[in-house]
């Protein structure tokens, strides 16, 4: 069962941010030049929420808004779902379902983000493995 910790060692810890000033459209830019979908928004050291490209669709696209003038703080989520390093990989997918959340931090010190696409991709290569391991103990290598 792979954990957390585990899944972030594979993947990698980097976080991108932005400051809770600063513009929609630089958040969106930023997304897009690091090929990403959610930024968290630091006030100096602490993190105050994340802004991903639903928030910007819903709160600026549908509402009329104009992303270079709205402020991060405006459509940013400061209710932030955080997993433990111990956590399973089956255990996030369920709080991410529940919570109807696509992104989770590391609690404690920020030290990743989780997507939901970053677990499917676990959960099909621990399921490729098993099938792997199947075929070869029923073709006679034990």
């Amino acid at each position: 069962m792979t954990t957390v910790k585990q899944l972030l060692g594979k993947k990698g810890h980097q976080v991108f941010s932005i400051q809770p000033d600063d513009t929609v459209y630089n958040a969106i830019k930023k997304m897009a030049d690091e090929n990403i979908g959610c930024l968290v928004v630091m006030n100096g050291e602490k993190l105050i929420g994340v802004i991903t490209e639903r928030h910007y669709a819903r709160s600026v696209v549908l509402k009329g808004r104009a992303s270079p003038e709205t402020p991060v703080r405006a459509i940013m989520e400061t209710r932030v779902i955080y997993a433990q390093p111990e956590q399973s990989v089956e255990e996030c997918m369920a709080v991410m379902t529940e919570k109807i959340v696509r992104h989770l931090l590391e609690e404690g010190k920020l030290i990743g983000i989780i997507s939901i696409g970053d677990l499917v991709k676990n959960i099909i290569s621990d399921q490729k493995s098993k099938i792997e391991q199947l075929e070869h103990y029923m073709h006679g290598g034990a």
